[in-house]
């Protein structure tokens, strides 16, 4: 019987390893299906090679290793699949492989650091600077301004320790692109490396102000977790072993504003939009994707859904999308047709059949992603005296999810917020509301409305 090969250069697989000028945190399926893809497909892409580090684990880096750093990217749309070997990382590094971090950033080639840590990655505090008291956060102020080359275990840490490899050997100026789904998410990581570079050395401030750029991005692309099922259609379509393919959607989007001072791939040449203002675009993603996805990753649970398609399915589910993209509509600055056309591509992409997006898993650390998905419009429909209920409803299912309700709890604030929906439903929903935002704790009208959302959603359980 015939071996079958591993995915590798060297039996012709991809295309050489591009020179490393970019370095990236996070070696996860986003970032390979996003950002590498984009720059696997950038006109200029044999000179833009990617670094890319683990968050924690090493396990990624154990399995893309000895495969060259290449995967497959499996495309699976509603009329089948597409293979595709992906070529843009030249090289990858565990987490701890902080020596060879620090070298990449010493060298002069180097142009963009990328990041792909999720939102609990930034370590903010309520105020959004970075949560100093925090001890892995203390942890690393302790040992960079001992050692400034010493190992730290934070995505800050890890930035700021690079930056002053860079000042130190003097190799010039350079960007740090944010790719999370974060809101200004330029600027939530600028704050926090600023946060810890003053607490370690404050001299590096000044330095960062000339040299250092932390352009805005928004970006967009399901992206589920690879499975068993998957290794094997893609040996059976390709006719090599890949340890760590990729499954996405076809769609796929990125907006980026702001400066590149070393220059950056050419990504407006495979789609990026190269923009004077994100912002729109950001809350129009954040509102009407992420903001539907938490609806059924709470109130689809509650339901007995499993997954997106399952819930999108259900005639109740989108009703409660359509009224809450009605809502969040009237506060996005984009052209009504715009906004009409994207909402026509949400829908395709929830009943796409081929993309199993579990509900479970986008239910995951709502205490970070309701304040910025919901509350707004929320907020801004209070303020014209409108009850909003789309999103009452979204919050109500909040209340319920860390009540036990639908899908399992998964919070970085686990503790504190489900402290927060003890006693009567009643003083659950105050509890949660005051937590998001006092100031709507107080309007009568939102807690009522929230209230009877979540009365409705009880009676409906599945």
């Amino acid at each position: 019987m015939t071996a079958i090969p591993t995915l590798s250069r060297g039996a012709g697989h991809g295309r050489p390893a591009a020179p490393v000028r970019i370095v990236h945190l996070g070696l996860g399926n986003f970032f390979r299906a996003h950002q590498a893809w984009y720059t696997e497909h950038a006109g200029d892409a044999a000179e833009w090679g990617i670094a890319a580090f683990t968050g924690r684990s090493s396990a990624m880096a154990d399995a893309l290793r000895p495969q060259d750093a290449l995967y497959t990217l499996v495309t699976r749309g509603a009329a089948g699949d597409s293979f595709e070997v992906v070529s843009s990382i030249s090289a990858v590094h565990a987490a701890d492989e902080h020596a060879a971090f620090l070298d990449y950033l010493r060298s002069p080639a180097l142009a963009v650091v990328t990041l792909t840590v999720t939102e609990a990655g930034y370590l903010r505090g309520p105020g959004g600077g970075l949560a100093l008291d925090r001890p892995d956060v203390a942890g690393d102020v302790a040992a960079l301004r001992a050692d400034a080359v010493a190992p730290v275990t934070t995505a800050p840490g890890r930035i700021v320790a690079g930056l002053l490899a860079r000042r130190g050997a003097g190799a010039g100026a350079l960007a740090v692109l944010s790719c999370d789904n974060l809101s200004h998410n330029g600027e939530a990581l600028q704050r926090v490396v600023c946060d810890l570079a003053a607490a370690v050395d404050p001299t590096l401030l000044p330095w960062l102000e000339e040299n250092v750029t932390f352009p805005t991005t928004m970006v967009d692309r399901i992206t589920p977790a690879t499975t068993d099922d998957l290794r094997a259609a893609v040996r059976a379509a390709t006719g090599a072993e890949d340890a760590s393919p990729v499954p996405t959607e076809p769609f796929s989007e990125w907006v980026i504003q702001g400066r590149f001072p070393a220059g950056r791939p050419a990504w407006e040449t495979a789609g990026a939009r190269i923009v004077d203002d994100v912002a729109p675009f950001e809350r129009r993603k954040l509102a009407l994707l992420n903001g539907s996805h938490s609806l059924l990753a709470y109130a689809g649970t509650i339901l007995g859904h499993e997954t997106v398609a399952d819930a999108i399915a259900d005639a109740r589910c989108l009703a409660w999308v359509e009224q809450w993209w009605d809502e969040a509509c009237l506060h996005i600055p984009l052209p009504s047709g715009e906004l009409v056309r994207y909402r026509g591509a949400l829908l395709e992409r929830y009943r796409n059949p081929n993309i199993r997006h579990a509900l479970a898993q986008i239910a995951a650390d709502g205490s970070l992603k309701l304040p910025v998905r919901i509350v707004p419009t929320l907020r801004a429909e209070a303020a014209a005296g409108r009850p909003a209920p789309g999103a009452a409803r979204v919050l109500a299912a909040w209340v319920l999810h860390l009540r036990g309700h639908g899908a399992p709890v998964t919070d970085v604030r686990a503790v504190e917020v489900r402290a927060l929906v003890g006693g009567t439903l009643e003083d659950a929903v105050s509890g949660v509301l005051a937590f998001l935002d006092p100031g709507l704790a107080t309007d009568g009208r939102v807690h009522d409305a929230v209230l009877a959302r979540a009365r409705d959603l009880t009676d409906l359980e599945g």
